[in-house]
């Protein structure tokens, strides 16, 4: 019976979420938020910490904030690239795309994720783009993920834990994903670190809500010296800086050796230093056009002007046509949730795919969404209050907080056995 039993795991791991599947739609369209106003619920709370302000579930999106976190996963072919290449600074610089690319799924992404209850768990295992991921919601108060993804022929691990801090100051909601990622590059025994930028949602009050990254962010080579920044440059007054992304790349001496420039939401080109400069020197002998305030993030995207010299690294995959009724999901996103007949065998039972609320709402359900929300909450508090009183303390089950070996930061870390499909000890949080 065991080996039978074997099999038909295996068969299920083959055709569910191992094997790429191409879904272009999800089971419902978005609902609709006309009948609501944000405004109406956060005007009580500027300055306050979002975490613990309950949201109505019309502002949600169909997924776990788990699964939002493996989207970092979508551009992964750029690591596998970065795994085959000699030169340190040319792996950089597809480090670099990559760290853009994590963020790309956000554009136009309004909708709230539902919080991971703690214990919560999600597994992506996808074998045509040589990856499998584990995540784990390892802490309730303050909310914070772990995720831990490694390719399945050891050239790379991508690990990190996100605290993300949302705060709303009157037009807007500003998400601070504190935490840091590390990417190791086995073959080249090398690990890579950075921090998010910022992410602001704008036009609470009114007009169509709009988003923005910002910040700078900082890739260290910690093997090599190597050090890429990033400037994800605020949209400000003026049109011509949204989504902008401009930076450099360093070596250990402090000697730029790239430039690179983009869109967030497009693309990423690098070109030398002194083509750069010469190029902008060009540019500012012309007649500058005149920038137009805006107020509204634009219907039509501003396309990025290409330097002669430069190389691509990095372009956005369309997203499907029907996107915008999708909860503006990339295709990527949309076989996030996807649940093939047997895979409930082969999923520990603390997977977000199981998870009722987010079910209900993925098929347009939202009065029963709604109730099972509130129920996994009260369960979740129940279960909380039962810790407290035999004074046992929570106790995560794949990842252990312990101190990251390249920043000397506290970090939560993979303990390793998921895939061994030991869930025994799995708590009952559905």
């Amino acid at each position: 019976k065991s080996s039978t039993m074997l099999r038909q795991v295996d068969a299920c791991i083959r055709n569910g979420i191992k094997k790429k599947i191409h879904e272009k739609t999800l089971p419902a369209p978005m609902i609709s938020r006309c009948d609501y106003s944000v405004w109406g619920i956060l005007k009580k709370c500027i300055g306050m910490e979002l975490s613990k302000i309950t949201m109505p579930i019309v502002f949600n999106e169909p997924l776990s904030f788990l699964q939002r976190m493996s989207e970092y996963m979508e551009h992964t072919h750029l690591i596998h690239k970065a795994c085959t290449l000699s030169d340190s600074i040319d792996r950089m610089q597809l480090v670099a795309a990559f760290a853009v690319s994590s963020v790309a799924s956000q554009w136009d992404r309004t909708g709230k994720p539902f919080n991971p209850l703690l214990g919560e768990t999600y597994e992506l295992t996808r074998e045509d783009e040589g990856y499998r991921l584990i995540s784990e919601q390892v802490s309730h108060h303050p909310p914070i993920s772990a995720f831990h993804a490694q390719s399945l022929k050891q050239e790379f691990e991508f690990h990190g834990s996100i605290y993300p801090k949302l705060k709303f100051w009157g037009k807007s909601v500003e998400a601070e994903p504190k935490g840091t990622m590390t990417l190791e590059l086995l073959k080249h025994k090398e690990a890579f670190t950075w921090t998010n930028p910022l992410c602001c949602v704008h036009n609470i009050i009114m007009g169509k809500l709009w988003i923005e990254q910002y910040g700078t962010v900082e890739i260290v080579n910690h093997n090599t010296g190597d050090k890429c920044v990033l400037n994800f440059k605020p949209c400000g007054m003026f049109v011509k800086e949204l989504h902008k992304v401009e930076g450099y790349i360093q070596d250990k001496s402090k000697k730029k050796r790239r430039v690179l420039y983009g869109k967030w939401t497009e693309c990423m080109y690098s070109v030398a230093p002194k083509v750069y400069e010469a190029n902008k020197k060009k540019a500012g002998k012309g007649d500058a056009k005149k920038n137009k305030p805006t107020e509204v993030m634009p219907g039509v995207q501003e396309t990025v002007s290409v330097i002669t010299g430069s190389a691509l690294l990095w372009r956005i995959t369309p997203r499907p046509p029907h996107s915008e009724e999708m909860y503006n999901f990339t295709s990527f996103t949309m076989t996030l949730n996807e649940l093939e007949p047997g895979m409930e065998r082969l999923l520990a039972p603390t997977d977000c795919r199981l998870r009722p609320d987010v079910r209900a709402m993925e098929i347009g359900d939202l009065d029963t969404a709604s109730v099972e929300k509130d129920r996994l909450e009260e369960k979740q508090r129940a279960a909380r209050k039962e810790f407290s009183t035999d004074e046992e303390e929570w106790s995560t089950r794949w990842f252990r907080l312990g101190t990251n070996p390249h920043t000397g930061a506290q970090d939560w870390l993979y303990t390793g056995g998921y895939f061994d499909r030991n869930y025994t000890d799995c708590p009952n949080i559905y």
